[in-house]
């Protein structure tokens, strides 16, 4: 087992306005929440958020970063929750814990499932996630 079931990896980072809005567009996400501070501050959030699809991206890059140390790493199957919106330029907290860790010989790897999340700066969850990935020395 390469893998230890019992860890936990976190870390901190804030989403800047600018990267918000450059990864929305790349992403073809033109919901003006994401692009236009004037737009937001007439809605409930009063502030431009992060779009889902780049927290999850960023969920699953940390979490690929993470593993690609340990060996190859390949996301088998991700999903994704979100709860509340995430105001761009507030720090963030992403997460990982590792639920349980199966061998298998036959893929030369270990099969991985995890559960993640987005805390916001209150400590609130903004996303959840559970993700099966394999981990191994190569595929």
């Amino acid at each position: 087992m390469r893998v230890d079931p019992t860890e936990t990896f976190s870390t901190t980072l804030a989403v800047p306005f600018a990267e918000t809005s450059a990864f929305a567009k790349l992403a073809g996400d033109e919901n003006p929440l994401h692009h236009d501070a004037a737009y937001a501050a007439g809605t409930r959030y009063r502030t431009p958020i992060v779009s889902g699809p780049q927290m999850a991206a960023q969920l699953m890059g940390f979490l690929a970063t993470h593993y690609a140390e340990k060996g190859a790493v390949i996301g088998h199957d991700i999903s994704f929750r979100f709860h509340k919106a995430i105001p761009v330029d507030q720090e963030i907290t992403l997460e990982w814990a590792v639920d349980s860790v199966t061998e298998a010989p036959h893929l030369g790897s270990d099969v991985v499932v995890l559960r993640g999340r987005i805390l916001t700066a209150d400590g609130t969850v903004a996303t959840s996630a559970k993700a099966r990935i394999l981990v191994g020395e190569g595929f």
